[in-house]
């Protein structure tokens, strides 16, 4: 039997990762397109990671920075954006996404269920609340909605497999779009945030990445972000070449989109978009320009990071050889 990435993750699950992994991922990498296949690809030859930006938030210039990331985005495509609670005031817009889509062949935006309750706990109720905030221009694949599977956590820090949302094996590339802001767990919710719990199962996965699995109690400080780290390592070995990330930074609220209208209104003014296919980079760029905003409206988004021990994220991708901590910012404008 081919070894794909399918293949695997339905295998390791199977083998429940007792003393399978480590012989699977020796022989899987290749076929697998796994970051961790070389010592070469964890980093750029040059030791710096290149993060695109624009300072201009419209889709000709989303769909421009995408275009310089995009080269090894193959076959069927899932975007994935936190689509909203209902009329949620600061969810990146049908109107920017709808044109950015369109240009992306056999694409459909993805997402999966919530582990709280309300508005998108369940498929029906989720379905309602997209067409509510006018997700109805293209498939919106809801990937938990026949279960879930089991990804391979490899060296975690704390979990060896995360259940995913069963759909996101069918597809061979993801764009993650994501609106970076700021979150009430994490400190701030940038592409790790938006793939790790984003991607993980409603009801299963959720859980595992929260802890409560574990300590039947929702993980907070340092210990969240190393959780994240590895729910969103297992993603990206997945995928390895064949996922980028695309941080826009616009309506930069504290709160994150899960709280709907009851979000807190932004203070800083929007700052651009940022694009890479170095998970870390693209999410240490963007922290770093909030903490280098010129005066002291970044200063309640600087308090809710580090209040919550958000910078882990960061530290944590890096021990986790996910990216680079170095980059170098290529202005498409």
């Amino acid at each position: 039997m081919e070894l794909t990435r399918r293949t695997f993750v339905k295998l390791a699950s199977m083998a429940g990762l007792v003393g399978f992994t480590g012989a699977l991922a020796a022989c899987s990498n290749e076929s697998a397109g796994n970051k961790n296949v070389a010592e070469a690809d964890k980093i750029p030859l040059d030791g710096k990671a290149k993060v695109y930006f624009t300072k201009n938030i419209d889709a000709e210039h989303l769909i421009a920075i995408y275009q310089k990331i995009n080269s090894q985005i193959v076959g069927k495509v899932g975007i994935k954006i936190h689509t909203g609670e209902p009329h949620g005031p600061n969810i990146l817009t049908p109107d920017l996404v709808k044109p950015f889509q369109a240009q992306i062949p056999n694409s459909a935006i993805i997402e999966t269920n919530t582990l709280y309750g309300g508005a998108r706990s369940t498929t029906e109720r989720h379905r309602r609340t997209l067409k509510t905030n006018g997700w109805t221009f293209c498939p919106v694949d809801i990937l938990d909605e026949e279960g879930d599977v089991n990804f391979p956590v490899r060296k975690g820090f704390h979990l060896r497999e995360v259940a995913m949302g069963s759909h996101l094996t069918n597809y061979d590339s993801i764009v993650v779009l994501t609106h970076f802001k700021g979150h009430s767990m994490g400190g701030f919710g940038g592409s790790l945030k938006n793939i790790a719990i984003g991607m993980a199962s409603g009801q299963v996965g959720k859980n595992q990445v929260h802890g409560l699995a574990d300590t039947d109690e929702w993980l907070t400080g340092e210990i969240f972000m190393e959780y994240l780290a590895d729910s969103g390592k297992a993603i990206c070995d997945y995928f390895g070449k064949q996922i980028v990330f695309i941080n826009v930074l616009q309506r930069l609220s504290v709160d994150c989109d899960c709280v709907g209208v009851g979000a807190t209104a932004p203070i800083m003014p929007d700052l651009g978009i940022l694009a890479s296919t170095d998970i870390l980079a693209v999410d240490k760029a963007a922290v770093d320009m909030i903490y280098n905003f010129g005066d002291e409206r970044k200063n309640d988004l600087i308090e809710r990071i580090e209040s919550r021990g958000g910078l882990r994220q960061l530290s944590a991708m890096a021990e986790h050889e996910m990216g680079s901590s170095d980059y170098e910012i290529i202005s498409i404008d």
